[in-house]
């Protein structure tokens, strides 16, 4: 009976499926697809003269096909097993050491041994490979039907090496494999929270609309003592609507729908921007602002964005600014391109800090305990990017100047 007849004989005993169905696809998958792997596999084959190379998943039950080089036509592939028992991986598994043969015939512990009979080889190698922690893994094997000098020692240090890289590389895979999981969980999580913060807005709005229009209806009859509390109140409701229109805003964006825009030429734009300076005077009646609006064209944007992406940063210098200091805003039309700055002295913003300002949730180093949620300057750069235009901000000890420009 030749090689290739005794292979055949010798799997039909053993069960041979397909790879995405084993229950060792990862182990074989990791090696199968290392390309790294078949290079070694060819080298050893050139240095040794041996015409058939594998990389074997052993353990006390079974011997499985991981990756081959194949000059022989045994016909073995990936996910292929054979009968543990009839193989010498079995033996080096349970010694933890090589075995090398140059020629069966003339080796005394081989020489009757059932594995040669059963495979007609004369010449074979078998290295150990194991993972940095010290757990088997299987061998890095090799055999031809002819006798080949492999006991050089040149020779036994390369496929030691090999074997040695082979079992590294399934460690890094493992951690890559761990390190994905981790990444699809806090994607799965970023993606919950995201929905929930959705919901939340969505549910918020329609009981700060009501407190809105209890509050106005109060106004009319109340004395003035009670009007100027419920100034103040309105005033909290107001910033508590511009909360939950960040988030949702946020929710959205994050979601993939986008910073929605109902973009048309306006020529009523200075007004609008006014009308948030006056708010914004009449809640911080302490806070001086210094406003040079002059926009004599008319700008193609959402109106009511762009206010609102001027109340964020207005709202952001009047809370982080030199409160003793004015914050000065400009607005007007340079060579079809609408520039909107707001300025505030105070504290420089941290080089370190630059870099995030406009994320989601992000505040500095000395926000934590302000109010808010880290959502104002990351809903004004959405905004601006829906308008093809940027936000940017340089920050030194004299003054904090965030410009937004786009193209009329």
């Amino acid at each position: 009976m030749n090689t290739r007849e005794n292979l055949d004989a010798n799997a039909a005993r053993a069960a041979r499926g397909k790879v995405d169905e084993h229950d060792f696809r990862s182990d074989i998958v990791a090696v199968r697809d290392n390309v790294s792997v078949l290079t070694m596999l060819d080298t050893v084959c050139l240095a040794t003269g041996l015409r058939f190379a594998a990389i074997a998943r052993v353990n006390e039950q079974r011997w499985i096909t991981c990756s081959v080089v194949d000059h022989l036509g045994f016909g073995l592939t990936p996910g292929d097993e054979l009968v543990v028992e009839s193989t010498l991986c079995h033996e080096v598994r349970q010694q933890t050491s090589e075995i090398v043969i140059n020629d069966v015939q003339c080796d005394d512990v081989y020489r009757d041994h059932h594995t040669p009979r059963t495979y007609g080889f004369r010449s074979y190698l078998s290295v150990p490979i194991f993972r940095p922690d010290g757990m088997f893994f299987g061998t890095l094997c090799a055999l031809d039907p002819e006798p080949n000098r492999l006991d050089d020692i040149r020779i036994l240090k390369m496929v030691r090496l090999f074997a040695q890289l082979i079992g590294d590389s399934l460690h890094a895979e493992e951690k890559l494999q761990e390190a994905q999981e981790e990444i699809a969980k806090e994607r799965h999580l970023a993606d919950v929270q995201e929905q929930f913060l959705a919901i939340l807005a969505h549910d918020l709005r329609n009981p700060v609309a009501a407190i809105s229009a209890g509050l106005r209806m109060l106004a009319r009859t109340a004395g003035p003592e009670a009007r100027e509390t419920i100034s103040l109140m309105e005033a909290t409701t107001h910033r508590m609507a511009d909360l939950v229109k960040n988030l949702m805003d946020h929710a959205r964006s994050r979601l993939g729908d986008g910073i929605i825009l109902d973009r048309v030429p306006n020529a009523d734009l200075a007004r609008i921007l006014n009308l948030i300076i006056a708010e914004f005077r009449a809640v911080a009646p302490d806070r001086e602002i210094d406003a040079i609006v002059d926009i004599q064209q008319p700008v193609d944007c959402d109106a009511a964005r762009i206010a609102q992406l001027f109340s964020n940063l207005l709202g952001n210098a009047i809370t982080h600014g030199a409160q003793d200091r004015p914050v000065r805003v400009s607005a007007g039309v340079y060579k079809d391109v609408f520039r909107l700055q707001v300025a505030n002295e105070g504290k420089a913003i941290p080089e370190e800090q630059l870099s995030n300002l406009f994320m989601p949730f992000s505040k500095g180093g000395d926000r934590p305990r302000q109010e808010g949620l880290g959502l104002g300057l990351y809903i004004a750069a959405e905004i601006a990017k829906a308008h093809g235009g940027t936000v940017s901000v340089v920050s030194d000890e004299a003054e904090t100047v965030f410009t937004f420009e786009m193209p009329c």
